[in-house]
């Protein structure tokens, strides 16, 4: 027999030992968590748990990538047909989609690629809203295996592809508009032959056949995602949810279908919410600031912001799906290849944060990050790692089993301790993470904790306006587009009526002393705002506001004592009615504890 060499078995002890270890994780998280497979999953049980999916908006506009005869059109690129955007008319955009030949995509790839960012199943573009199917369709000839020079059915690969590394598969369908067959939603009123043509005809000899397709021709599929139902009669939408219920009883319907016909609710484009979120929800995200592929986008979200906006979604509830947009080769940009990689790596070494989880008990996000539950434990996400030694955490009111500070596979157990109605943990000065680093907390019960916002003795606390109780002013939604399709979301106040106008917010300050409060607003010219602790001081200052918003310093305010305290904010001079107030910050100057 030959000898093993010293080197060789470090080796094997050394895979012995990783091994051991990550049976352990899958033992203490459970299979279910950490390897939940597509062919395993109930129904809804990748959308519930899995918490984390890949969405991919791929079609001839990939191709154009928003460029028409050398202009550049900026915004989303799939709306590159639409008025406000390059306005292509149906004979160019057909001719165009002959020059769509994606040779350099790769089915595995693009799977691999999601499952190393830690999605657990992808949804990509059977057809947009262009109507242009990215499979071999039967029915409608405007698809990708007759118009384009590309042999392959790319739905069909990507499927199998998605099977053979266990992620789930569905199809996005653009169930109301059509913008190139006839009396699709926004498409010609008339035939080829002048002939008016109504939504049914549209309805009965494309879309429900197409839904037929996609549904019975390319093996289990976990969701449809159907998109913009308009004003779409529910009798239709009945019937496409029929048919997937029929062909895939085990997929989940969007809540886009319309009528309340979906299993779940999507909320706004690129619309992470700051509050918890009842039922089933999922927030729909981009990589950069186009679903489809724009060839002058190179706004990438790194890393760690991906792991920001995915563990706030988990944390409020929800679910995150979050966009790729392949080029017109087929390939997805390696910006944002490697930002998921990297990501995903994180996830691989705390799977316990995002999968299988529950919404804080906060209810929002915390000064230092955010906070996910499993049964008594508490997941501490930090990704504002404070330098003092010290992380604060308000308003916990379950009694601490244990307090342990994570890396990877590894636990070295914290002191907490109580502080009247907070909690401080004792943690090394550095950041055990570059990206995030977690903190789990063992329980004695169920997490209960006091959703009033704690002002945090050493970070900045920025509490938004729709935190506040508002008077003699408007509290509403406002919603606005950056560049065309690049959705922004705030809840603001505005319509400042009189001077008695005011939004107030309910505070709990564990470091009397002095805090500098700026506040964030949009207008029109002068603006002069005062800040006052109620039945105590108050602060006054003047800026110019512009149409965008800007943080503003108001000036110090002082907190005599720990305890609550009701903190206003008015806007009491100027164009007040214009005024729109996103959120006010509050930043230890000097702090003291009693």
């Amino acid at each position: 027999m030959k000898k093993i060499s010293s080197s060789i078995l470090l080796l094997i002890c050394t895979l012995i030992t990783l091994q051991t270890r990550a049976d352990e994780m899958d033992q203490l998280w459970g299979e279910s968590v950490v390897k939940l497979r597509a062919e395993d999953a109930e129904r809804g049980q990748l959308f519930a748990d899995g918490n984390y999916a890949m969405f991919i908006h791929w079609g001839v506009y990939s191709q154009i990538a928003n460029q028409v005869d050398g202009k550049t059109y900026y915004g989303i690129g799939e709306w590159i047909m639409n008025n406000r955007m390059a306005g292509i008319p149906i004979p160019r955009y057909r001719e165009l989609a002959k020059t769509f030949n994606p040779v350099n995509f790769d089915a595995m790839e693009v799977a691999q690629l999601a499952k190393d960012a830690g999605m657990k199943y992808i949804i990509v573009t059977a057809k947009h809203h262009d109507g242009f199917a990215m499979y071999h369709s039967k029915v409608n000839s405007f698809n990708i295996g007759e118009v384009s020079p590309i042999q392959i059915d790319p739905m069909k690969e990507l499927a199998e592809a998605c099977r053979q590394v266990g992620l789930g598969f569905g199809f996005y369908y653009s169930h109301n508009q059509d913008w190139t067959f006839p009396g699709g939603g926004n498409g010609p009123k008339t035939d080829a032959e002048g002939n008016l043509a109504t939504f049914d005809d549209y309805f009965q000899k494309k879309c429900l056949p197409q839904v037929k397709e996609i549904t019975s021709e390319y093996g289990p599929i976990v969701l449809v995602w159907f998109d913009t139902p308009g004003n779409m009669p529910k009798e239709y939408v009945q019937q496409l949810v029929d048919v997937v219920r029929k062909n895939q009883p085990n997929a989940f319907v969007s809540g886009r279908a319309g009528h309340s016909l979906g299993d779940y609710q999507t909320l706004g484009d690129m619309q992470v919410p700051l509050r918890n979120v009842e039922g089933l929800w999922e927030s729909v995200d981009t990589t950069n600031d186009s679903w489809g592929y724009a060839w002058y986008d190179q706004n990438w979200k790194t890393p760690k912001a991906i792991l920001g906006r995915l563990i706030a979604c988990v944390a409020r509830g929800g679910t995150y799906m979050l966009n790729v947009g392949p080029s017109g080769d087929g390939s997805i940009p390696e910006r944002a290849a490697n930002s998921l990689r990297t990501s995903g790596e994180w996830i691989r070494r705390y799977p316990q944060v995002v999968y299988g989880t529950d919404a804080s008990p906060w209810q929002h996000a915390l000064p230092w990050g955010d906070v996910t539950v499993k049964d008594n434990t508490l997941f501490l996400s930090v990704m504002h790692w404070p330098e003092s030694g010290f992380l604060y955490l308000p308003g916990l009111e379950t009694e601490i089993v244990t307090a342990k500070l994570l890396s990877g596979d590894q636990a070295e157990e914290i002191q907490a301790e109580r502080l009247g109605s907070w909690t401080r943990l004792s943690v090394p000065v550095a950041a055990p993470e570059e990206l995030v680093s977690v903190i789990e907390i063992e329980l004695a019960g169920s997490p209960k904790a006091d959703a009033t916002w704690g002002i945090d003795p050493q970070l900045s606390t920025e509490i938004e306006a729709e935190f506040a109780t508002v008077v003699g002013a408007v509290q509403k939604e406002k919603r606005w587009m950056e560049k065309f399709g690049e959705w922004k979301h705030v809840v603001q106040v505005t319509d400042w009526a009189s001077e008695n106008s005011k939004a107030t917010w309910e505070v709990d300050v564990i470091a009397p002393g002095d805090y500098l409060v700026e506040l964030t607003y949009a207008g029109q010219d002068r603006l002069v705002w005062s800040v006052s602790i109620e039945d105590g001081q108050s602060i006054q200052n003047q800026q110019n506001a512009s149409h965008n918003y800007q943080s503003f310093p108001i000036g110090w305010l002082r907190f005599p004592h720990a305890g609550r305290y009701r903190v206003s904010a008015s806007c009491v001079e100027g164009n007040t009615r214009s005024a729109s107030l996103k959120s006010i910050h509050f930043k230890p100057v000097s702090a003291a504890f009693d």
